[in-house]
């Protein structure tokens, strides 16, 4: 047996570096795709419905749960120190500069990442890709580009949402101990913020919905086994772009720390 382990660890290191590379390969191909006429403007806009619309009842729901817990889990912490006052802009700080829209990416590649995976490779193990391929329809361009497009651009919007909910149930859930008026308790949130602290946190989700989109399709298509395959990639989806969400953010939030001093 520990004969063996270094010929697992080359084999590892080898795939490793394969998945790298045919992702880099099929991005390539979804960037050539997104640019080429002619568009997909139908299924474009039915994608961003999938992804979006039908997002948005789930996301809201986190962002207000994310509100409330965060105004019952602060309020003792700042009136043992005696600041409760600061208590909405803790709220909407925490909210829009990162548990806003860390939590709605990750909502998101659970719901959105796991279908894509599931019905992209669905389609590739029924040999449906194939069929497209042989009737000359590009799938990269009508499947991948406009569900990538469509991660991209509702993300934003999704987090805007989820950042809404957190800060109305965070406001109702302060009131109910303390009342304040919505409109008093917003500007005490905000009275201190910037486009700086709000802008970037919620542009930099359009980097998280390329990674769901990219990295779900990329599972999708390559997609291998049958029906076990086509659970391994929905599998696949969310766990791998959770993990880069989380990566990501860590170097998105170092880098708006650089460009966007507070």
């Amino acid at each position: 047996m520990p004969a063996r382990l270094p010929e697992i660890a080359t084999n590892w290191f080898v795939t490793f570096f394969e998945w790298f590379g045919e992702l880099g390969l099929f991005c390539g191909r979804v960037a050539r795709a997104i640019v080429k006429a002619p568009w997909e403007a139908g299924e474009f806009v039915r994608q961003m419905d999938a992804i979006g619309s039908k997002s948005f009842p789930l996301v809201a729901l986190a962002g207000a749960a994310t509100g409330v817990v965060l105004s019952l889990q602060t309020r003792d912490s700042l009136t043992r120190f005696g600041a409760e006052a600061m208590l909405p802009a803790v709220i909407v700080f925490s909210l829009i500069k990162e548990s806003g829209p860390v939590i709605t990416a990750l909502i998101v590649s659970g719901r959105v990442g796991a279908g894509i995976g599931a019905e992209l490779g669905s389609m590739r193990v029924t040999e449906q890709i194939d069929a497209m391929e042989v009737s000359a329809v590009d799938p990269y361009k009508f499947l991948v580009s406009t569900r990538v497009l469509a991660c991209v651009l509702m993300l934003p919007l999704l987090t805007l949402a989820a950042d809404f909910s957190g800060v109305f149930l965070g406001w109702i859930s302060s009131t109910l101990v303390h009342p304040i008026t919505f409109r008093l308790f917003l500007h005490n949130g905000l009275k201190n913020a910037a486009m700086s602290d709000f802008l970037p946190p919620t542009c930099k989700t359009a980097i998280f919905g390329l990674i769901i989109g990219i990295v779900s399709c990329f599972q999708g298509m390559r997609t291998r086994g049958g029906t076990a395959g086509v659970g391994r990639s929905a599998t696949s989806s969310v766990v791998l772009s959770s993990l880069f969400i989380i990566v990501a953010d860590v170097i998105l939030v170092r880098f708006i720390q650089v460009f966007f001093p507070s």
